[in-house]
């Protein structure tokens, strides 16, 4: 078989086994934040399009963009202008989450908290008020507890600006899992040691169930041989919480936000939104654990 060829049949053989995977609801709300410090690895676009594809699959999903950037609420279609509450409303003037969560307006089952222009000031801004790292967590917990039952939200994803600031950090005391999207280049792992130090920090001083329990490798190019080496060192440091797919370079990925949509509704028969729901399966399986994954080799809690 010629390399296309072989290319064509695997990508059949993928979405005949999707066709067949069984996925669950999970038996509580997983929390992830989405973070790397190294900027361009994919954070934004892995929250929005892996988001997509388990609301494709019948999941409840909320995505808190807290980049004042703000890609990620242009990604679902959400308005996120100036005048427009946010998340920052939520930070500092103490709004309920409630009052500015949006459904996207491609993708059912799929909510938004926006940022707006007004969060470039909020690390700022968070500096002298009273429990200033924490009030993220309590404007969720107070808004996932007013959702029960069938409306319960099944996942929340906080996309992360490239940084440790008071942002970054809030997301980190909220969560209870942490999704790292890596790169599959040459630098892939520079900064990830020092990613899992604040961590670390976070979770001795602030957030004690937090968790590494999520890699995603993105970027991947099958036509070079320095993917698959990256790709098999960090599966090395990080055998429990790689992914098994891989996120490939895409066009159709890049193109998606231009158009105010995700992959999975801007090209759903691409490859890219391909291997999002097969990530999407993965998390929804139901040899799938709700709970954080063992520490990585090497690492340490003391």
């Amino acid at each position: 078989m010629t390399p296309l060829a072989r290319a064509v049949a695997d990508e059949a053989r993928r979405r005949k086994a999707l066709e067949v995977a069984t996925t669950e609801r999970p038996v509580s709300t997983r929390i992830f934040t989405v973070a790397n410090q190294k900027g361009g690895v994919g954070k934004t676009t892995t929250t929005v399009n892996l988001a997509a594809a388990l609301a494709q699959l019948g999941m409840r999903v909320l995505v808190i963009d807290m980049d004042p950037q703000g890609n990620a609420s242009t990604a679902l279609g959400v308005p996120h202008h100036a005048g427009v509450s946010g998340i920052y409303d939520v930070l500092i003037d103490g709004l309920p989450l409630a009052d500015v969560v949006r459904e996207s307006s491609s993708v059912a089952g799929l909510w938004c908290a926006p940022a707006t222009i007004d969060l470039a000031g909020a690390e700022i801004e968070l500096v002298p008020l009273v429990a200033r790292e924490s009030r993220l967590r309590k404007a969720l917990r107070a808004f996932l507890s007013g959702h029960s039952g069938e409306q319960r939200f099944d996942f929340v994803f906080v996309d992360c600006p490239p940084s440790l600031g008071l942002l970054t950090v809030n997301a980190f005391v909220a969560a209870v899992e942490v999704l790292i999207p890596i790169q599959c280049e040459y630098y892939a792992l520079e900064g990830v040691s020092q990613l899992l130090t604040n961590i670390e920090m976070i979770r001795e001083h602030l957030n004690p169930d937090l968790d590494v329990s999520t890699i995603l490798m993105t970027m991947y190019d099958a036509r070079t041989r320095l993917s698959a080496q990256v790709a098999d060192e960090v599966r090395q440091h990080f055998p429990q919480q790689v992914v098994k797919t891989v996120i490939p370079r895409s066009v159709r990925v890049s193109e998606a936000p231009s158009h105010g949509e995700t992959v999975m509704t801007y090209d759903p028969h691409s490859t890219g939104a391909l291997s999002y729901r097969e990530v999407a399966v993965e998390l929804t399986s139901p040899r799938a654990s709700p709970d954080p994954s063992p520490q990585p080799e090497g690492a340490s809690r003391e």
